[in-house]
This record gives C-alpha cells, sequence and structure tokens, in this order.
C-alpha cells in the first residue's frame, strides 16, 4: 500500500466521523498545520513523507487494542500542543 493510499483512507475516514460531510483538502491542511501543497502532493502521491509509512508499519505490528491505546495517546499529546 503506497502513502498516498494511506492519505485517502484516512481522509475518507474522516469525512464518514462527519456524517459523510466533505472535508476540502484546505481545510484538512489547516487542521494539520502543513500548506495546502503538501498535502494535495501526499494525496496523489507525488510526495511520500517517510514518516508517515514508518508510523503505519509500527502501528501494525502491535494488536489492536495497543495500537488503539497509542494512537489515543498521540492524540492527546497532538491536542495539549506537544509536537516533538
Amino acid at each position: 500500500m503506497e502513502s498516498n493510499d494511506l492519505f485517502n483512507i484516512l481522509h475518507n475516514a474522516v469525512e464518514a466521523q462527519q456524517y459523510g460531510k466533505k472535508i476540502s483538502q484546505k481545510h484538512m491542511a489547516e487542521k494539520l498545520n502543513i500548506p495546502m501543497r503538501t498535502y494535495q502532493d501526499w494525496r496523489l502521491g507525488n510526495s511520500k513523507p517517510q514518516a508517515a509509512i514508518a508510523i503505519f508499519k509500527m502501528l501494525g505490528e502491535l494488536d489492536d487494542e495497543d495500537a488503539l491505546r497509542i494512537i489515543k495517546k498521540i492524540s492527546k499529546g497532538l491536542q495539549n500542543g506537544q509536537t516533538e
């Protein structure tokens, strides 16, 4: 699976979480605090952030419960402004 597939799956999942309401690439880029062009390139496969692939591979090594726990921990840290 390519990195653009991962970003497209996640983008669609976020839309589904919003009851199917479409989310523009511009809005998603703003939420991620990145340039819209960068997000477009990720979704099109023109740019492939290597860290994203490594993160997904590492999460794939965990069982579902541990993966969910880690995702929640990361999400909480990001919400609290812990970006490094």
